[in-house]
């Protein structure tokens, strides 16, 4: 049985002030946006419990062109530390049909920058067997980073 261990970070800068960098992740409706409805998956459920030991909890099944299509995805969120305006950890388990294949600490700190904000995610994650692994995993929060932040320009 073979587990692999990784660590990345992603750096973006936003067009838009801490709150509403935070808001994007702290509110239901705004992040259902840009998580629960990304491009590549159907949502089949979504649960959303935006505090200090709250669950967030997406379950979609993966749609046709993407790297496992047909397959039924259950991420799995527990909010350890909020900081308003400032910071977001939380815990995250993927399962892939119904098996756990990897488990993850996530940071999420936002900083002001002169009139937008930078956001630093921190990803530290265990794969197990069947996982995608930290390539594909970077590369999605690479692209939910970029969907949150193209929600956040005004129309």
């Amino acid at each position: 049985m073979t587990i692999t261990h990784d660590t990345f970070e992603i750096r973006k800068t936003c067009d838009a002030a801490p709150p509403a960098i935070f808001g994007a992740f702290a509110f239901q409706d705004r992040k259902s946006r840009w998580y629960a409805a990304s491009p590549g998956h159907e949502p089949l459920s979504y649960s959303f419990d935006f505090r200090p030991g709250g669950e967030e909890k997406l379950t979609a099944r993966m749609l046709p062109g993407t790297p496992i299509a047909g397959k039924q995805l259950c991420w799995t969120s527990s909010y350890a530390e909020i900081v308003d305006n400032a910071r977001i950890v939380f815990f995250q388990t993927l399962d892939v049909d119904q098996a756990r294949v990897s488990a993850a600490v996530v940071t999420v700190e936002i900083s002001p920058l002169d009139d937008k904000s930078e956001v630093l995610l921190t990803h530290q994650a265990v794969y197990f067997e069947g996982a995608d692994g930290p390539a594909m995993r970077r590369m999605g929060w690479d692209f939910l980073l970029d969907t949150m932040a193209s929600e956040l320009q005004p129309a």
